[in-house]
């Protein structure tokens, strides 16, 4: 310089390298009030972000904060020039959070995505002005606009390319040539944190003709472990890792789409997105940091599998009965709300080599299977049977449940290898209340696997009954052949206890003991050939025997109060030929 120059020099960091502002007063330089050097230096210092699985953003904040600022946003409708845009959205923003946030949410509501200029790209602008008055691009617009707008505010931004798992991504598949996405990187409270205002924004359609405002939260300031999904930067610093994913293990990495974590997910295993069979068997969990819902899908087979939930995810076993490829999906909602949608969070690519035939379920099978924390907030508590496979060699079980809310419950038995009709498969289980305890007496019509249904309403509720949950009953015994239960009337009373018989089938001309528990009745009968009281013993129970000849059937009857004439059946016998 000479001596008619004053010279003053601002240095400001910016990734990797740090930009050397000179300005001068030269009258040599009247056009040219400050010369920009982009000088290398010691490069910056890119720190990592564990992730403790607390938070999705790499920054603490309240979304709700931005509730006033978001809507003035998403009104502003100015497409003179970005600069006055931009002064225009500063007006309710004063920290550089806040203007970062009123610029991605101004983008996410006001470009949408060329599906055209995505098919034909040599056709496309991305220069800023051109987005604005376009009001469409691609990745390289929004990023392009979005890191200008930035500038134009005063916050340090860039703009970043790579690889990325977005529309057209499959399951599996590797990465070569050119980068397929941009995005943005803004520097706030003295870190460098990511965003992606193109996938905030919306989506296109499975054909990619049309796209769809659809806002995402999730690509705000997403914690750079769970960025690192679905967006690999061709510059490892841009991950904020340490240590950094390399590309094969980008490639092989599950993909979690961001409904995975705004569901409340967590993890789920394995991690890789393709699962091959064991033995006939795959199997997967879910971790979640509260109680969530799930079901499953898989393409192209039946889906033969067995889920349970748990406090905190689900457990899932797969048997595919063909061998094969197909696609399996993982749905999930939370846990309250049940007018949510289950909405798709994984997908694993299921190869099977093998089959196990001798794992199946009845189709009546329902999914999840067993108790659960959902089966508590029904009202059933202290289950007996934790496990939701119940094994019985003998054909026979007995399940318990503590009821915290007053219910009438019925339960039900089903076999794809059964012609009994509901009715009768009913009557293979015996129903006993004591107190809010219930339980449930069950003998198998024949060896086999099993689904018991279990549904409830309120005793107040004149309604039909809701389906709960069910369990899986297994028997291989080939000589099993219960008979069912008496047959029960509508006099006979859920706190009513049938001690024996407990078969509906009496052996012919035989003495027969009969004990029953009944409240709140005065005399009881059973009816053979002819009319036999019981007699009320001292530890409740109403106790006698008799013989069953010459009976084609036995009746239990009840007198409910002494003034009455009339005899109330509760309860009906058929008795054997021989």
């Amino acid at each position: 310089t000479g001596n008619d120059s004053n010279l003053s020099a601002t240095i400001h960091p910016i990734c990797g390298m740090q930009k050397i502002f000179l300005h001068s007063t030269a009258k040599a330089i009247p056009y040219a009030p400050w010369v920009n050097l982009t000088v290398l230096m010691v490069p910056f210092l890119f720190l990592a972000y564990p992730w403790d699985k607390s938070c999705l953003k790499s920054m603490r904040l309240d979304v709700q904060q931005f509730e006033k600022l978001d809507a003035y946003a998403a009104k502003v409708n100015i497409k003179s020039s970005v600069e006055e845009l931009v002064k225009t959205l500063l007006r309710v923003a004063r920290t550089d959070l806040e203007k970062v946030r009123v610029i991605w949410t101004w983008i996410c509501h006001h470009i949408e995505y060329d599906v055209l200029g995505f098919q034909n790209k040599d056709q496309q602008s991305y220069y800023p002005k051109d987005v604005l008055q376009s009001g469409k691009s691609i990745c390289e617009g929004y990023a392009g606009l979005f890191e200008q707008m930035c500038r134009i505010a005063g916050v340090h931004c860039m703009n970043l390319s790579g690889y990325s798992k977005g529309y057209g991504y499959r399951t599996g598949q590797t990465f070569t040539g050119d980068y397929d996405h941009a995005w943005n990187a803004v520097y706030l409270e003295g870190r460098w944190h990511l965003l992606d205002s193109t996938w905030g924004s919306g989506s296109v359609d499975d054909s990619c003709s049309k796209f769809i405002f659809r806002y995402n939260e999730f690509y705000f300031l997403t914690h750079p472990a769970l960025f690192i999904n679905n967006h690999f930067p061709d510059n490892s610093n841009w991950q904020l890792l340490k240590p950094t994913v390399t590309l094969e293990q980008f490639e092989n990495n599950m993909l979690y789409k961001s409904e995975f974590y705004k569901m409340g997910l967590l993890a789920a295993c394995p991690e890789t997105p393709i699962i091959r069979t064991v033995n006939g068997k795959a199997a997967l969990s879910v971790e979640s940091r509260s109680p969530a819902l799930f079901m499953f899908e898989l393409k192209g087979t039946e889906e033969h599998g067995l889920m349970t939930l748990k406090k905190n995810g689900m457990n899932l076993e797969l048997y595919p009965q063909k061998t094969g490829k197909y696609k399996l999906q993982i749905y999930a909602k939370p846990s309250r709300g049940s007018e949510e949608l289950y909405k798709c969070v994984l997908e694993y690519n299921l190869e099977c080599s093998s089959v196990d035939k001798n794992v199946f379920f009845p189709k009546e099978l329902h999914q999840p299977v067993g108790p659960s924390w959902f089966t508590e907030r029904q009202g059933f508590l202290k289950p007996s049977h934790r496990d939701p496979l119940i094994h019985t060699n003998d054909g026979r079980c007995t399940l318990s449940f503590i009821l915290s809310k007053d219910l009438s419950v019925l339960a039900s038995l089903h076999s794809d290898n059964s012609s009994l009709t509901e009715d009768v498969s009913r009557r293979h289980i015996l129903q006993i209340c004591r107190g809010n305890q219930i339980d449930f007496k069950i003998h198998l019509p024949h060896p086999g696997n099993f689904a018991l249904k279990i549904f409830a309403k309120k005793k107040s509720d004149t309604g039909n009954y809701n389906y709960v949950f069910n369990y899986l009953l297994s028997c291989p015994n080939a000589e099993v052949k219960w008979p069912v239960f008496p047959q029960s009337y509508s006099k006979w009373a859920e706190d009513y206890e049938l001690v024996e018989p407990l078969t509906g089938l009496l052996p012919a001309n035989r003495n027969v003991q009969f004990k029953l528990k009944l409240h709140g009745i005065a005399k009881a009968f059973v009816q053979c050939e002819k009319m036999c009281p019981l007699t009320l013993s001292k530890d409740g129970y109403w106790e006698g025997s008799y013989n069953t000849s010459g009976c084609r059937d036995v009746f239990v009857m009840v007198l409910e109060n002494a003034n009455h004439k009339f005899y109330s059946h509760i309860l009906k016998y058929e008795v054997g030929t021989h």
